[in-house]
């Protein structure tokens, strides 16, 4: 899920332990609805995550906090984890279909746009989130030239945006 050229949302609704937890540490955004939390129960398994979460959850939380919710296995619910930073917003509504709505209507603020300039947006941004600092500085060189002069930027310059 992170290496996706798409923007990836996890919506937490009810409980996400476990594989679950660390499957929304796979996801570019987590949001969660009144009542969820997350959970690293791994512990309490014998286990340790082994699909990736707790690297994922250091990059997200920092090393002082993982630590915290991987050793206590703390129960995280939507107030918590915004405070962690593990989520990025709380939805309204509980209620399934609502809460896929409003996923939806939140998302949409980061998925408008052409598409191709939007997974060349995250392209460049897991790139440098998982490359050394000079790989990533030219993969984003790279990455700008398949846009600059592309059909989404020369309109762009048309409408001229930037100066309104």
């Amino acid at each position: 899920l992170c290496r996706l050229p798409l923007i990836s949302v996890a919506l937490v609704q009810g409980k996400a332990f476990g594989g679950g937890a660390e499957l929304t540490t796979a996801c570019d955004f987590r949001l969660m609805t009144p009542g969820s939390e997350i959970r690293f129960v791994h512990k309490h398994m014998g286990l340790v995550p082994g699909w990736g979460g707790a690297a994922r959850l250091v990059r997200i939380v920092g090393p002082g906090a993982a630590l915290q919710l991987l050793a206590g296995a703390v129960r995280v619910g939507p107030e918590r984890a915004l405070s962690l930073r593990l989520a990025e917003d709380t939805l309204p509504s509980s209620d399934q279909t609502t809460a896929l709505g409003e996923a939806r209507a939140w998302l949409s603020q980061y998925t408008e746009g052409p598409a191709a300039v939007i997974r060349a947006m995250k392209k460049a941004v897991t790139a440098g989130r998982d490359l050394p600092l000079e790989d990533a500085l030219r993969t984003e060189k790279d990455i700008f030239g398949t846009v600059w002069g592309g059909p989404a930027n020369l309109q762009a310059l048309v409408r001229r945006p930037k100066h309104k």
